[in-house]
C-alpha cells in the first residue's frame, strides 16, 4: 500500500511542474483560476449595482449619482458639499462637478452659511424636490448594502487586501 501512495505523490508532482523560483505550476494554475472566480463576482457585482441604481433614475430624466445626491439632500437639507461627498462615499471634486451640473438643471440651490462664509450649504430647489419625491424609492448603494453585511474582521481583512492591491496596480 505504500509504494502505491509514493508512487501517486510522484506522479503528482511530476505533472505540477516547477519554475524558476520552485513555485509550482499547478498552484500558479490553481492561483490564476480563484483570481478568476473573484473576477468574475467583482464584475457581477457591479453589473447588479448599476443594473439596481439606473432603474430609478431613468424614470426621474437624472444620473443615478445625481438621483443619489438630490435624495440626500431631502434627508439633509442644508448640507455641506465636503458631507455630501462623504455621505457618498465620492472625492471631493466629483461632488463637485455633481452639483454645478445640479445646478445648472436648477435642481438645487447652494447658500452660504449664515456663520461662516467660507461654508456652502446645499438645498433642493422645488423641482429637485418632485424628483426626490416621485422617485418609487430612494437609490441606495447595492454595494454598500452588502458589505455592511460583512463583519467588521471580514471587512478590516478586505480593506487591507484590496488596499494591497492597488498599491501593487
Amino acid at each position: 500500500m505504500k509504494p502505491a501512495i509514493s508512487t501517486r505523490i510522484k506522479r503528482q508532482s511530476k505533472s505540477a511542474g516547477s519554475d524558476a523560483n520552485g513555485t509550482t505550476v499547478l498552484r500558479r494554475k490553481s492561483k490564476n483560476e480563484v483570481a478568476i472566480k473573484v473576477l468574475k463576482k467583482f464584475r457581477c457585482a457591479f453589473r447588479l449595482a448599476k443594473a439596481h441604481s439606473t432603474t430609478a433614475a431613468k424614470r426621474s430624466l437624472v444620473t443615478s449619482a445625481q438621483l443619489t445626491a438630490l435624495c440626500e439632500l431631502a434627508e439633509h437639507p442644508g448640507i455641506r458639499v465636503s458631507d455630501l461627498a462623504s455621505a457618498l462615499a465620492l472625492h471631493q471634486s466629483t461632488i463637485s462637478n455633481l452639483v454645478d451640473t445640479l445646478l445648472q438643471k436648477q435642481l438645487i440651490r447652494r447658500k452660504r452659511d449664515n456663520e461662516d462664509a467660507r461654508v456652502v450649504r446645499l438645498y433642493l430647489s422645488p423641482a429637485g424636490k418632485r424628483i426626490a419625491l416621485t422617485s418609487s424609492s430612494a437609490p441606495h448603494n447595492v454595494l454598500l448594502d452588502t458589505l455592511e453585511h460583512l463583519s467588521l474582521k471580514t471587512l478590516r481583512l478586505l480593506d487591507r487586501e484590496l488596499a494591497c492591491m492597488l498599491d501593487r496596480g
